[in-house]
This record gives C-alpha cells, structure tokens and sequence, in this order.
C-alpha cells in the first residue's frame, strides 16, 4: 500500500499534530490572502450574450448605454394629493438628489392617470452593476424628504434597489438555511456513530473547507470574476461534499477497527482506510472536479462563477479529508486506546463500536447494525434480477415523461418576492404608470456618413410602433457625439414576463428593424432591453447545452473507466446519471411548473423552468453522482479481489456501502432541501431537483438498478479487464494487541 493517499495519509498519522495545525493555518491562510486581494465582481459587460449583449456593446461603444434609475413616487397618505405640497416635495426631493454624485440626472416628475401619484425618476451614473452600492445614499434622501413632509407618502424604488433587497433577502436566507442544515446533520452524524465527537469531526472538517474555499474564490475571482453566486454554491456543495468525504473515510477506518480486534494501531488503521475509502474520495473528488469544469463550455459568466466556486470548494474538502482527517483520527485513536487499556486494567468491558463492521471481508454485513433492513431492501434486486431492474428503470422513465412540457425561461425581477419592501412599490409603480413597465433599445451601429438614413430609419420605426398597440408613450431618440451609434427608447404598457412584452419585442426584430435600419448598408442593429436579455439568455444556453451534455457524457464515462479499468461501468454510469438527472428534472417540473405545490413548498408558480436549472442540475450531479457509484463499485470490487463469486460479491459490496451512502445521501439531500426554504424562486427550483436527484440516485439507482444490472451482466460487468481474484492488498500489520475501542 504505497500509493497517493496511504502516503498522505501515513505522513499525517505520523505527525498528527503538524497535520492539524497545518491545516489550520492553510484555512487562516486563504481567509487572509482572500480578504487581502478582495473580491473581483462581475462587471455589467460580463453578462452580455446574445442580440441583447452585442447591442448593449454598441450602445457602451458610443456611450448611450442604459443607466439603472430609481422612481420615488410621491402620494397623500390620505384624501387627494394637494398640489403645493406635492410640488414642495418634488422640490425638495429634486434639489437633495441633484447634489448627490452618485446622481446622473433627475427628471420631473410625472402624474399618474388618476392623478393620485407622482412619480420623480432618479438616473444614477456609472455601471448597472454598481448602482445597488449606491441605493443607501438615495434613500437617505427619500427619508429626509419624508420626515420633512409627513403628510405626504414617499416610497423607492428601481432595479438597483430591488437587487439590494434581493440580496440582503438571499442573506437572510443563507443564515436560516444554515440553522436548518448544520442541527440536521449533526444529528445524523450522531444517529450514525453514536458519537458527538466523531459525529462532530465531519461537520468541523467541512466548515473549515468551506472557510478555506471562501477565502481563495476571492483569489480566483481575479481569473474569473465571481458574480454573487458563489458563496452561495460553496456552502451548499461544500456542506454536502465535505461531510460525504469524511464520512466514507471515517466510517471505513472504524469498520476496520472492528474487524481488527484491536490488533492494528491507530496509524496502521488510518492508513487501511486510506488506501480504500481514501481512493474512493480521491476519484469522486476528481470526478466532481472534471465533471464541473464543462460549465465553462457554457461562455456565461454565472456559470464560471458556478463553476469556480464549486471546483474551488470540492478540492479543499478532498485536501481536508486526506491530511487533516487522518491526524485526527490517530490522535482520537490512539485516546481511546488508552482509555480502553485502562478500562481493561480495571476489568470493565471494551465498549462496542457503532458504524462498524463485525463481520469478515467476504461474510457480508450480517453483524452490521440495520443490516437486516439492506438485506430486505436488496432482496428484490438479489432474487429478481430483471424484473427489479424493468420496474425501477419503468418508474424513472414515468417520472422523465414530464419533460415534455418542460418550459425554460429567464426569471425576470417579476418573479422575486414581495417580502421584498422595493418589489411592493414596484408593483405600485407598474399598476399607476404602466407606461413605465417595459423598455426596448434599438441600437443602430453605422457610418457617420450614413447617420441621416439611420435618422430617417428610426422615425420609421418610430411611425409604425405608434401605430401598435403593444407599443406606448413618446419614443426617446439619442445620437452619440460621433454621429456613429443611435438608440431610440420604446416603452410597452405590458409586464416584463408578460406574452404582449414578448411579442412587440418579436414585432421590433422580426417586422419592423429588418424592414427599416436592415436596409441601410453597412449598418448594424439590434434590441436590447430586459425582456430582451429575458429572451437572448435562455436561447445562449440551449445552444450551449449540447457541447457542455456531451462533454459531461464523455468525462463521466472516463472518469469511470479510469477508477475501474471498465468500459461496461463506464456506459452503465453515464446511463444511469442520465436517467436519474432527467427523472429529477420531470419532477421538478410537476412541481414548479404547476399550481398544486405552491402552497406547501411557499412559492408562487411562473409556469417555467429557470434557465441555469437543468445545466447546472446535469453538471452537479453528474460529478455528485460518481460518489456513490465508485464507493459502491469500490467496495464490489474489493469483494472481486478478495475472491468472492460475482454474485455474492455485488450483494455484498452493495450491503458494506448500504449505509454510509444513505447516510451520505441523508446529509446531502438536508443540504439541497434546506434552499426550498429559500425565497428565491431559481434557487428554490435548484435545491428542490438536487435533492429530488440525490435521493433517486441512492435508493433506486444505487439499491435497485445498479445491483440488478451488474447481477445480470455478471463477470462482463468488468469487461474489457477482469479483476483478478485474490490480488487483493494486503493488510496493514502493527504489533499492537490493544482492545477494540470507540473513537469518541
């Protein structure tokens, strides 16, 4: 046993304390250096793709780009609104927000349709992505004009203030999927080794990755810039990885302290363990790894960010589980050894282990606690081969059906909660100024010589949108200084996700540009606008869907073939990912595509999918997924070597793995459910299907369908190279003849 992990592992048993502190320092080390270099966030020019993306890129070109604003509107808090008090409150509000530099311009104020709402529009400068920075200087105007005029009603509103309540919500949130998940996990961890220590120590290891990983996306957002999303999926995917890690490790090393009976050290142990399970998590880690970096085939920067952060978090946590694990274990090891010793000077009994194994390498896990009940579970599987694996595969492939109403689009600022202060004055905003509701940026790229034809184009334009009933108020034309780049404004009275805001968006680019600016030559035009990004950003990544799935495809299955030399596994692991990620998906579009579900899982339906959902869903579990399928193949395999027939090896290795990879699945699946609580509703769809996946992929996949399959194929399973039986490693030797002990 000399290979990568046992020597990493053997060098921290060694020096168990230097490993700890170590580590410690490691974690202090990226919290510093990340907090030192700072975050690089995601410009406004980093999210461009599609029409949308190259016309904001005209429109950036000769300084025309559109500039986020705020609308505060201005009512009687009861009865009519007077007119010289409204007017002395425009005054007042006009004049604060003038001498502000963050404020670009201050238009005058607008009446509604009834007469009983102003509305003053505050245009900031700089990029879209800064304006939520500067929300608090704005609304410390809006509050001194209201303490000014109490008489009146004055609320804010606008896209840079409806994403700093987005944000300040998604924290909220965070800190309440936290106190649902860690309590959960724990005590799952406690249910599994009856330890609050042992229980303890995947928990701590985790936070601590989490905390590295934290401090160095900082570092990595300089490569790749982080877009606020990150955080988020390190916690998610560190909490849910971290944990799985330590815990095939830890419940590997004290299966073997078991079976040892007290004749192998501590050190020899960990080293046991790691030439195993350490493996196991190497590969998986590894898979996980490659299987995310296809996210960067998708050319979005929210998926890089994904991408990053998940990458950056799940090698930290391999890096945990094969340093910093095993120190700990020796020193947790080598106390209750001594602790055991004197309990046998005094004649007291050894307590007993739980989460080990008491039986030998090939007599299964008759002596393993529950494992009666994987005997239950497995026995549809071990006597009905083919017909357990017909019905399982029938049941997943029922659950796909749903896919065929599958309905993606982009979620619009429409579908964010209105527990939200700015998403309620929002839709106040929308109901006495729908005028307001919806803006289109045709942007027009020419010659300067041309800069007459392209005027002349627009006004054409201009005529025919007057005569559409999609289209409302007053078209805004601008030049730029050079006389290179035009944009003209047009305002729909729709909502943002509304079928009329998507069909004058078809009338513009489809009818009235080609028919018009698409007759100049040498001119470049398109529409840009948030129902355009709506539009351009589902459409970016279903173009992009094939390249990143068949990529996934090809890592998956050499991912498998590399851990176990098969190509058989290799095409039973991506079929398998495949139908589980697509059963998944099915379900999450019975339940968010519908009406039924809202109540009990607290959201309100959009009728669609969110368009990083299913990409992000393939990816992440694909690589999730390789966790179980190589510590139960793993532990099959290990059957195979040590000489065990094909059948009894497959029922065996499924039932030594039966528990831990429950208790794996039960930690993860607490860590996705815990963002169904969260009010985001993309999130919420992302945590609901993660889970959905994590719970369909081991307790059907990996405890009917897998079993089944490898059954019916038998020694084939393995093809094109068979394990040779009995080539099994030897077992580490150490002199020790100390009693069996728990590790608390």
């Amino acid at each position: 046993m000399n290979s990568l992990t046992v020597r990493m592992a053997r060098s921290s048993a060694r020096h168990p304390w230097r490993a700890i502190v170590g580590w410690l320092v490691f974690v202090a080390l990226c919290l510093a250096v990340g907090s030192a270099v700072g975050m690089n966030s995601a410009r406004t020019a980093d999210y461009r793709v599609g029409e949308a993306g190259r016309a904001e890129a005209m429109a950036a070109e000769g300084r025309l780009e559109r500039r986020s604003a705020e609308q505060v509107l201005i009512s009687a808090r009861s009865g009519t609104l007077g007119t010289e008090a409204a007017r002395a409150a425009v005054r007042d509000l006009t004049a604060r927000m003038e001498r502000r530099p963050e404020v670009a311009e201050v238009a005058a104020p607008v009446r509604s349709a009834d007469g009983r709402i102003l509305m003053v529009e505050v245009t900031l400068r700089g990029e879209e992505r800064d304006a939520k920075d500067k929300v608090d200087a704005l609304t410390a105007q809006t509050t001194a004009v209201q303490r000014a005029h109490p008489e009146l009603l004055l609320q804010e509103t606008g896209s840079p203030s409806i994403s700093k309540g987005v944000d300040e919500q998604r924290g909220d949130d965070l800190a309440l999927s936290e106190k649902i998940t860690l309590p959960v996990t724990l005590l799952t961890l406690l249910a599994v080794f009856g330890s609050l220590t042992m229980a303890a120590v995947p928990l701590l290891l985790a936070l601590s990755s989490i905390a590295a990983a934290v401090g160095l996306s900082m570092v990595a957002s300089h490569v790749s810039p982080d877009t606020g999303v990150g955080t988020n999926v390190i916690l998610m995917i560190g909490l849910a990885v971290g944990v799985d890690y330590t815990l095939f490790h830890l419940k590997r090393e004290r299966e073997e302290r078991a079976r040892s009976g007290g004749l192998l050290s501590s050190q020899a142990l960990v080293e046991l363990a790691a030439a195993t399970s350490g493996r196991a998590v190497m590969v998986s880690g590894l898979a996980v790894v490659a299987s995310t970096t296809t996210l960067y085939l998708a050319s979005d920067v929210i998926f890089s960010s994904l991408a990053t952060g998940t990458v950056v978090v799940v090698l930290v946590a391999m890096a945990s589980s094969l340093t910093a694990l095993p120190a700990l274990l020796t020193v947790l090891g080598k106390r209750a050894e001594r602790r055991a010793a004197r309990r046998a000077e005094r004649g007291r009994p050894v307590r007993r282990l739980r989460g080990g194994s008491g039986g030998s390498g090939g007599s299964g896990e008759r002596g393993e606690s529950g494992g009666r009940v994987w005997t239950a579970l497995l026995r549809p599987a071990a006597r009905h081969p083919l017909a357990t694996l017909g019905v399982s595969v029938l049941a997943l492939l029922a659950l796909v059906v749903p896919l065929a109403g599958l309905h993606i689009t982009e979620m619009s600022r429409d579908t964010h909660s209105r527990e939200i202060p700015a998403m309620r004055v929002y839709d106040r905003l929308n109901e006495a100024f729908p005028q307001h509701r919806v803006t289109h940026q045709v942007v027009v790229r020419a010659d300067a010589a041309r800069a007459a034809e392209v005027a002349e184009a627009l006004d054409a334009v201009t005529r025919l949108a007057d005569a559409d009933p999609l289209f409302t108020g007053t078209p805004r034309l601008r030049t730029s200084a050079d006389h290179r780049v035009s944009t003209l404004e047009l305002r729909v009275p729709y909502l943002g996700d509304s079928d009329q805001a998507y069909d004058s968006l078809d009338h513009l680019r489809h009818d009235y540009l080609p028919a018009t600016v698409g007759r100049i030559a040498g001119a470049e035009y398109g529409v840009s606008g948030d129902v355009a990004r709506y539009t351009d950003y589902p459409a970016h990544q279903n173009g992009k869907l094939p390249l990143v799935l068949g990529a996934l495809l090809l890592v998956t299955f050499l991912m498998t073939l590399y851990a176990f030399r098969s190509v058989v596994l290799g095409l039973i692991g991506v079929v398998l990912n495949l139908l589980s990620a697509a059963a998944a998906l099915g379900l999450l579009v019975l339940v968010f595509q519908h009406t039924w579900a809202e109540g009990l899982l607290d959201f309100r339906s959009t009728g669609s999918i969110g368009s990083r959902v299913p990409l992000f869903l393939f990816v992440i579990l694909f690589g999730l997924s390789m966790d179980y399928q190589v510590f139960v193949v793993s532990r099959i395999r290990e059957a195979v070597l040590a000489g065990a027939p094909s059948r009894q090896a497959v029922l065996d290795g499924v039932r030594r793995s039966a528990s831990v990879v429950t208790s794996a699945a039960v930690v993860m699946t607490t860590v996705f459910v815990s963002f169904v609580f969260l009010h985001i509703i993309e999130m919420k769809q992302i945590g609901f299907v993660l889970a959905a996946a994590v719970l369909l992929d081991a307790f059907v996949v990996r405890i009917l369908i897998l079993p089944s399959a490898m059954l019916l194929l038998g020694e084939r399973s393995w093809w094109p190279a068979r394990p040779d039986r009995g080539t099994a490693e030897p077992r580490a030797q150490a002199p020790t003849g100390r009693p069996v002990a728990d590790v608390r």
